[in-house]
């Protein structure tokens, strides 16, 4: 282990590895600490007024466009533009931040590719402070990778854009401390990568581009843009020079994409629709409200009225403003034991590739290598040599409020249940062993699609109006008899001894009081990260 020098006021509560001197040098710590003092009080302030809002809303308080907001919403105004190498985005792949997945990435055709320190990453010490090290050697073309196999990875001459998405406001960094109080994640993932890679980057020709996820207000843009502000004097590169593409994966950011791409019009890189995360923040924020039962995952997709509204109303909000609007993630992935299957599941990405390009989206999501060339066919179709279609204009859509919150329909089942403990566990038990992306029944999995998964099953269990297409009531003895199956069910597909071995009854454990605690819990990830090293 290594012996670093710590800048007064912060406490390093893990080991230090020789790499990870590298990253977490005096001067770097520094700036965070700069940056958490100047910026952490605002933060834990915002997160208040999420709890206030939450409130608001189980007393039946419906959100809707702001008043006080309408001269921006009104206003002539766009965002600056973006540099040359980042105004071509038509397909990007997404990954954790391990060795072999960024090499893996940056060569998979994709236009850009998201480093994700968020929601397909499990935030181990080690495992986060690797990835820092790892966006340090992919930016300067210093990455490869030799597998216990002997097979090598290195980069291809043409790769992905980098970009990188920190964890949200809401994550702490529980191994330092500054002036005795936990760093603030997000805080923490950006300043690293900026502060070892800004200036590595405008030296190419580019910008630090960054995805900023689970966003509920236009105030929380704000401190983002303050951040990058202040980021930029202190490593001393041109403003302007960050560009954040805010995910809209919250129900109330969607009645505020004008007002956060304003926060941010010096350095927007414009709006994503963050499908997955929408329909986890749809079903939270209204989990006690009989009238809004969502039923089974699988009936709830993109052509879903309320999720069709909001993939809409991003287009218009971002080409009106000179932004991108950035289409879903594709979470097939290729089944390789069965044709059939197979072809069902890419012609699915085709589809939803197919809509968003011709809706107007500028680009898509994918999550899988194999999926980048179905994403470029389709975008290419309508695209062309066009870098993007920002041109394109979509004044025939208007959203109202009650667009954006309609309430899907579909039946509740027995089956639906299943999926939900089977996908839910699985993924944490994946989590806790220090995965944060799993293929699970040929999709990829992240914290968003479990997040789905255990909100589900709070809202069935806890709301009288909740019942199976059978007529019978989705108590919690129910859920616990199918789980106690389900789990029989996983040992069988797993194997006994990577059943005994694994974090399968910890997980299931956890889900359990997830389930059935009295009060939905915000994130999974809040109370799993305590768990982990």
């Amino acid at each position: 282990m290594a012996s670093i020098e710590v800048p007064e006021g912060l406490e390093l509560l893990a080991p230090v590895s020789d790499a990870h001197a590298e990253i977490l040098t005096k001067d770097a710590l520094e700036f965070y600490a700069t940056l958490h003092r100047a910026f952490n009080p605002r933060r834990l302030e915002l997160l208040e007024k999420r709890k206030e809002r939450q409130a608001g809303l189980d007393r039946g308080e419906m959100p809707d466009y702001f008043a006080e907001t309408a001269d921006v919403r009104n206003g002539d105004w766009k965002v600056d533009p973006v540099p040359e190498d980042f105004q071509d985005r038509r397909v990007e792949i997404t990954g954790p931040v391990d060795r072999k997945m960024v090499i893996n990435a940056l060569n998979s055709g994709a236009k850009t590719y998201m480093a994700d320190f968020e929601d397909s990453h499990c935030p181990t010490w080690s495992a986060t402070l690797d990835g820092q090290v790892n966006m340090r050697d992919a930016n300067r073309r210093q990455i490869d990778f030799t597998a216990p196999n002997g097979k090598t990875y290195a980069l291809k001459d043409k790769t992905a854009v980098m970009m990188v998405r920190p964890r949200g406001w809401h994550l702490s960094e529980k191994h330092l401390l500054v002036d005795g109080e936990r760093a603030s994640a997000s805080l923490f993932d950006f300043a690293l990568y900026f502060f070892h890679n800004a200036k590595c980057r405008l030296d190419q020709g580019s910008g630090t581009y960054l995805y900023l996820p689970k966003m509920e207000h236009y105030l929380e843009a704000r401190l983002w843009n303050d951040v990058f502000v202040m980021a930029q004097d202190l490593v001393g590169v041109p403003q302007g020079t960050v560009k954040g593409t805010v995910l809209i994966e919250h129900i109330l950011a969607a009645f505020q994409m004008e007002e956060i791409l304003y926060e941010l019009r010096k350095h927007s890189g414009g709006l994503n629709c963050g499908r997955w995360d929408y329909i986890f923040s749809y079903i939270k924020k209204f989990a006690k409200m009989k009238e809004f039962l969502v039923p089974d995952r699988a009936l709830v997709g993109m052509t879903t009225p309320f999720m069709r509204a909001y993939a809409l109303a991003c287009i218009k909000a971002c080409h009106k403003r000179g932004a991108f609007a950035m289409g879903g993630m594709a979470a097939q992935i290729p089944i390789k034991n069965d044709p059939a299957a197979n072809d069902a599941a890419m012609a699915k990405v085709y589809a939803d590739k197919k809509r968003e390009a011709e809706d107007g989206h500028d680009g898509t999501w994918v999550a899988h290598p194999a999926l980048v060339a179905i994403a470029l066919e389709e975008f290419d179709k309508v695209l062309g040599d066009k870098p993007n279609q920002i041109d394109k204009q979509r004044d025939d859509v208007t959203t109202t409020a009650a667009d954006l919150l309609a309430i899907p329909t579909g039946e509740i089942t027995e089956h639906g249940i299943r999926e939900n403990i089977k996908v839910g566990v699985q993924y944490l038990e994946a989590w806790l062993r220090g995965v944060g992306c799993v293929p699970l029944y040929n999709l990829m999995e992240d914290a968003a699609t479990a997040e789905i998964s255990r909100t589900q099953l709070w809202q069935w269990v806890h709301n009288d109006a909740a019942k199976l297409n059978d007529g019978r009531a989705v108590t919690m003895d129910l859920v616990r008899s199918i789980a106690s199956e389900e789990m029989d069910a996983i040992k069988a597909e797993v194997g006994e001894e990577r059943f005994t071995n694994g974090k399968y009854s910890e997980a299931a454990k956890l889900f359990d009081e997830f389930t059935a605690n009295n009060e939905l819990a915000e994130f999974l990830t809040l109370a799993a990260y305590e768990q982990l090293d």
